[in-house]
């Protein structure tokens, strides 16, 4: 006992910690992990979720591409700072789905539209490439690893209207924020659809997780006679605990909403379509592309359309974020044949509150492009061409130029690609529907000029790797080649071609 006098207080050299039964152990330098059984076809490949989110005018922060020859679609880079980064999507991660979408054997298009369709909150279920190369061969090629949630088994978006009885639930609460409601027998919040025992995710698109109950009562006073709640039942906790997914607002399904994204389907009459685009800024100051003057018994009219409702998406493809004359460009590319996903004022506040896309709540046959009894309208360009400083200079014989504009985060919709010690760049992949493809890009043009530049000889390579920081608009000089004449071309085994991503999200 005496000895312990001569020993020297380590105390004050130990890193002190605190265990809680409710948070876990909180010392940094100790951590648990859990045992995996090699047999479980999860333990280690279980796929991660990027809840990802972003403002307006900005990018979720990753570039997405799709490898040549192989199915898949890749994160080929992921901007620090941004909400791709915070939330851990990783360079080289291949995406599996779309908040409840598979996407691993969906084109590359679907795959980018999807994404997009989802602004301004994505969920995306991604695996590390390696770890996705492992489990292909373990499970076989018509294997899925994306877990999804089943068919009605989701979160809901429920809009609930005060009546005599009040909103018809109340609020129980345990640890670290989780709330719960009890539901009033045929009560306001059962007729709007919220579920017995239902978890409270978000109110008014604001989460709660953070909130105390005092900071939950004075958030539902504050919404009046009206609040929208996103919720989850009991079955859905338990799947998507199993599954480990988050209960993310992406997921969710619409109860009782007060209103809803309407899709026009319209056919261009003898007097054109009967309405004019505009682009101006919006109730919360965002810039979008309005529809206006809509001519009384004409196309437009008879399809639906009203004066100030806001241009979301043509044959289901959002808008959002684009330019008018992109815009413009998306609606002549379909001719006379349109479907138009629109949404009126109030739907444009309500979505813009719960911070989440009406196309998520739009039936998916509307969102097709088709229809059975098509109606018309006519378009009014509202915007002068690009200024004439911007006009191409006199194309030689034997090539062409084109002016492009990005799309949607900035793509261009075509992939550049050049093979080592070849002597040309040239278009590799052309994306339908893109900037590209509408400006008449051909995969195996190759490409003669870049921005004024020359292309072909020792610089391709660097002028590869810089044209994705070009600013826009770019300009190209192509020169046609068949495609028979680009394979001939191509010398086999000259190794891997080097590529531009497409698309940034």
């Amino acid at each position: 006992m005496e000895g312990a006098a001569d020993l020297p207080d380590t105390a004050s050299l130990t890193l002190k910690f605190k265990f809680n039964p409710k948070l876990g152990i909180d010392n940094p330098v100790l951590s648990l992990a859990e045992d995996h059984d090699p047999s479980d076809p999860w333990s280690l490949e279980r796929p991660r979720f990027c809840l990802l989110s972003k403002e307006e005018g900005k990018t979720f922060g990753f570039h997405l591409q799709q490898e040549p020859g192989r199915a898949g679609h890749v994160v080929c880079r992921v901007e620090p700072g941004t909400s791709a980064h915070l939330q851990g999507l990783q360079e080289g991660d291949r995406i599996l789905g779309v908040n409840n979408n598979i996407v691993e054997h969906e084109d590359y298009v679907v795959v980018v539209r999807h994404i997009r369709a989802s602004s301004p909150r994505v969920l995306l279920t991604v695996l590390a490439r390696h770890v996705h190369d492992v489990a292909r061969a373990r499970q076989g090629d018509g294997a899925h690893l994306c877990p999804t949630l089943g068919p009605g088994v989701r979160p809901r978006l429920c809009h609930v209207v005060k009546d005599e009885g009040g909103f018809g639930f109340s609020v129980t609460h345990g640890n670290s924020g989780l709330f719960w409601l009890m539901i009033s027998t045929g009560g306001a919040a059962e007729r709007a659809g919220v579920p017995p025992g239902a978890r409270l995710l978000e109110v008014n698109g604001v989460g709660v997780d953070k909130f105390t109950h005092s900071q939950l009562t004075r958030k539902l006073w504050q919404s009046g006679k009206q609040v929208t709640l996103l919720v989850a039942g009991p079955e859905v906790e338990e799947q998507c605990r199993q599954l480990g997914m988050p209960l993310a607002a992406p997921l969710a399904e619409g109860w009782a909403l007060p209103t809803k994204p309407r899709c026009l389907h319209l056919e261009k009459g003898p007097q054109g379509f009967g309405f004019l685009l505009r682009e101006e800024k919006g109730f919360d100051g965002r810039t979008g592309q309005f529809l206006w003057e809509v001519d009384p018994g004409l196309p437009a009219e008879k399809a639906g359309m009203q004066d100030g409702d806001r241009l979301v998406a043509v044959a289901g493809e959002s808008v959002e974020g684009l330019g008018h004359v992109e815009t413009v460009s998306r609606i002549r590319a379909h001719g006379s044949c349109l479907s138009l996903v629109v949404v009126d004022p109030k739907a444009d506040r309500f979505f813009n509150m719960v911070r989440l896309s009406p196309l998520l709540f739009l039936e998916s046959t509307e969102a097709s492009g088709s229809s059975q009894d098509p109606l018309s309208a006519s378009l009014v360009e509202t915007k002068d061409p690009p200024p004439a400083d911007t006009a191409m200079p006199p194309v030689p014989l034997g090539s062409r130029q084109c002016l492009l504009y990005p799309g949607p985060g900035g793509g261009y919709g075509f992939r550049l690609s050049c093979v080592v010690n070849g002597p040309h760049l040239f278009i590799s992949q052309v994306t339908p529907g893109g900037s590209a493809a509408r400006a008449g890009l051909q995969v195996g043009d190759v490409i003669l000029e870049v921005n004024g530049y020359a292309a072909g000889g020792k610089n391709d390579l660097e002028r590869l790797q810089q044209l994705s920081e070009a600013k826009p608009p770019l300009y190209l000089k192509l020169a046609a080649r068949s495609r028979q004449g680009l394979e001939a071309w191509i010398p086999l085994g000259s190794g891997e071609a080097w590529t531009l991503a497409s698309e940034v999200l």
